[in-house]
């Protein structure tokens, strides 16, 4: 049995893994998936280090967890593994921001900048509307559904930088999952860290949940 903790990407919350969380369960593995803090009242201390405590408290009475990072929580497991190496046997970055020591989502992605910039005009510049159009969700209940579970997004989670300096860390072993349809330009993988694609678009784990699922069981 492994431990998959599963950690949901910028404006959704655990409900996102819905559909997966049972398949892995069925599977006969241990499955948490948390909703990451300041989705629902965004304060404005909440951001990327806030998350990353999230994760460490979770793992705290863990092992040999498969800690898998949607989108923006790719900053997050990284951090993460950072903190604590020891807890964790595989990282897992589905469609996934892929940072290197220092850098902010906005460093990975400059085209954040834009949500910021927009946040700074409206009555709350501490939080970032959803967008939920642009996730590749195309099915009319599907994109209903999701609508009722976006949430905010902090915009401090943006701007923070994440610390990735141990070399512990850095050993753990990484697979790559990318959703090919609509996919942005993406840093090239190091040849050493298998990179497997889904042909759907960003919310995999909706459009796409049992062959993520086939894919996230065959991690080593």
């Amino acid at each position: 049995m492994s431990t998959y903790v599963l950690v949901h990407g910028a404006w959704h919350t655990a409900a996102a893994w819905d559909r997966v969380a049972p398949l892995l369960t069925t599977a006969g593995h241990r499955v948490l998936a948390p909703t990451l803090t300041g989705y629902g009242e965004v304060g404005a201390e909440v951001g990327l280090d806030t998350h990353v405590d999230d994760i460490v408290g979770l793992l705290g009475d863990e092992d040999a967890v498969v800690l898998v990072g949607h989108s923006y929580a790719g900053m997050v497991i990284t951090g993460a593994a950072n903190r604590m190496p020891e807890k964790i046997s595989h990282l897992v970055f589905l469609d996934a921001m892929v940072p290197r020591q220092g850098e902010s989502a906005l460093d990975v992605m400059p085209v954040t900048q834009h949500l910021i910039d927009q946040a700074s005009r409206s009555d709350d510049p501490r939080r970032i509307p959803p967008m939920s159009r642009s996730f590749g969700v195309t099915d009319p209940a599907d994109l209903a559904w999701l609508d009722t579970i976006l949430r905010d997004h902090p915009v401090r989670c943006l701007q923070q930088p994440v610390a990735f300096d141990d070399p512990v860390a850095r050993a753990i072993p990484r697979t790559h999952i990318h959703c090919t349809v609509g996919a942005p330009p993406r840093r090239p993988v190091p040849p050493s860290e298998p990179v497997w694609e889904l042909p759907t678009g960003h919310d995999c784990m909706i459009t796409m949940p049992v062959e993520l699922s086939e894919l996230l069981l065959k991690v080593p």
